[in-house]
């Protein structure tokens, strides 16, 4: 759990400032689950250079209540929480002095938005709350007030945890929150997960990742795993301290976000799945008539395929439904081998590539139609899909042909903008299995919707 900040203070010597103005958000890593505003009466002058920035003055903090008199609630909205700001060193330091001025020792871990940043997102001009938020498309409402800057802290906290692919800041949590070190109860941790999409993270009690899984349903996907008596689900349930998770709205999102996870981290019981996703792919070639044949074979990464399948079955249904869609000849797709005509050529289904009957640039311009529909070779363009919520959309950015990464976005200005988009997007690895995955799910999605790129 993290208790998000915004400190706005009267300026003045160092550890002499007083709290003029406080925002907590508690957030839970998901959704804000509580939090508390509130104006602060710092029994001291403000500074004029301070008034000029925030706005606030002495006349609207002569009714604010005093420090102690909002201590306990700070106190309980940031018990067992890890203290998140932009800048953290500043507002930890501030809340500290005016607890010792109380004589209370207030201790908490902290984060720093800065420092998180110049990790997950490095290369920006400057990493002031203001103008990275710019940078990044969040929009910023009230600057230099509490509640305006912690709100942009929250979404750009947001954004470095779906940036954090190497998970270290959910892994440390884990490590400072004390239910976690208790014996897990494998039925209280079921409760506290969602019925939505997304990518789930097993941990043990020293809060390394030992299973990555992705599921329509989260819930149910870790209960079937902690119910399971197989020898290795009784070993999971065994080792098994707590359950963490990312929503992603969109299955696309997740798909890519398991394949990248479990290739990186590599967990313990997910042996299996790092494997590749695919079997067989579908390639073309020119025969000595000039006519594009189609062909599905075993995988093989010195070839560069049209698109990939699951199984050879998933290859064949597909042929067979492009056939019909795109009038191709079977026999020049390879599901009717004969020296002849096709069958579909019998029943007047078929225009007569295979007997040289349709002349070969007329049929291969129907061959490169299906194939420029089901590659993305070369192509810019911006996948999206559902996001975690219903104001935000996830993109999937694909440069000449390269998967580049993914995001999310609430406005359209973040994807029209390239270089913030780029700057939105978490870069992810262009291997075989990311484009298998895109692949298929377009092939299976007709409603997606794809933006072409300059």
């Amino acid at each position: 759990m993290y208790a998000i900040l915004d400190i706005e203070t009267t300026g003045g010597k160092y550890n002499e400032e007083g709290i003029t103005e406080i925002a907590i958000y508690k957030f839970d890593g998901h959704k804000v689950v509580d939090q508390f505003i509130s104006l602060v009466n710092p029994e001291r002058e403000i500074q004029p250079f301070v008034v000029n920035l925030t706005g606030i003055n002495s006349n609207m903090l002569r009714t604010a209540p005093k420090f102690y008199e909002i201590a306990k609630r700070i106190v309980e909205i940031t018990d067992d929480c890890i203290l998140v700001a932009h800048n953290a060193q500043f507002d930890y330091r501030i809340l500290r002095t005016e607890f010792k001025r109380l004589g209370f020792g207030f201790k908490r871990k902290t984060l720093c938005t800065v420092e998180l940043a110049k990790k997950l997102i490095p290369g920006q001009d400057s990493y002031s709350l203001g103008k990275l938020a710019r940078s990044l498309g969040i929009p910023v409402s009230d600057r230099h007030r509490a509640n305006g800057d912690a709100v942009a802290t929250v979404k750009l906290f947001k954004m470095l945890l779906s940036k954090d692919l190497e998970k270290f800041i959910v892994q440390d949590a884990i490590r400072v929150e004390p239910k976690y070190q208790m014996e897990p109860n494998l039925k209280q941790i079921i409760n506290e997960l969602p019925n939505e999409t997304g990518v789930y993270y097993i941990h043990n009690e020293n809060g390394d990742v030992i299973y990555i899984g992705k599921s329509k349903n989260i819930k149910s996907r870790i209960s079937q795993h902690f119910t399971n008596t197989s020898p290795k689900s009784k070993k999971l349930q065994r080792q098994a301290s707590t359950v963490t998770y990312e929503k992603t709205g969109s299955e696309l999102v997740a798909l890519l976000k398991e394949s990248e996870e479990i290739k990186r981290i590599k967990p313990l019981f997910n042996r299996a799945l790092r494997r590749s996703l695919f079997t067989h792919a579908l390639y073309s070639f020119q025969d000595d008539q000039g006519y594009i044949n189609l062909k599905i074979d075993k995988a093989d990464g010195r070839k560069k395929p049209i698109t990939t399948f699951s199984n050879r079955q998933s290859a064949k249904s597909f042929l067979f439904k492009v056939v019909d869609d795109f009038n191709l000849c079977q026999k020049l797709v390879g599901l009717y081998p004969t020296k002849k005509s096709c069958f579909n050529y019998n029943i007047d289904l078929c225009q007569g590539a295979c007997i040289q009957e349709e002349h070969y640039e007329a049929y291969n311009s129907r061959v490169l139609a299906l194939i420029s529909k089901n590659s993305y070779d070369k192509q810019n363009m911006v996948v999206i899909d559902r996001g975690r919520d219903i104001e935000e959309r996830s993109a999937i950015l694909i440069e000449n042909g390269i998967f580049k990464g993914l995001g999310y976005f609430d406005l359209n200005y973040q994807i029209t903008n390239i270089e913030v988009l780029r700057t939105v997007i978490t870069p992810m690895q262009n291997n075989r299995d990311a484009q298998h995955i895109i692949q298929s799910y377009i092939r299976r999605n007709k409603k997606l919707k794809i933006i072409q790129l300059n």
